[in-house]
């Protein structure tokens, strides 16, 4: 009976930890890029504060999100 507790209570710390690190990622944001990977232009500031983590100036987001790759991915 007490095996059935235990894997409740591991099943329950492993939900826990994941929405712990959720929950850190959310306000412990990535340090976006100062120039687009794609291009090599310069990011805007607006954009950087904007979209935590962004790697991409915006031109070159929405050709990833439209083609659903980079220029260089083959």
């Amino acid at each position: 009976m007490t095996d059935i507790f235990d894997r409740a209570a591991e099943l329950e710390q492993k939900q826990r930890d994941y929405w712990l690190l959720k929950h850190k990622e959310q306000f412990d944001p990535t340090p976006s890029a100062y120039e687009c990977e794609e291009c090599g232009e310069p990011i805007s500031e607006a954009r950087r504060q904007a979209v935590s983590g962004c790697r991409c100036c915006i031109s070159c987001q929405e050709e990833i999100e439209k083609y659903g790759k980079t220029r260089f991915a083959p």
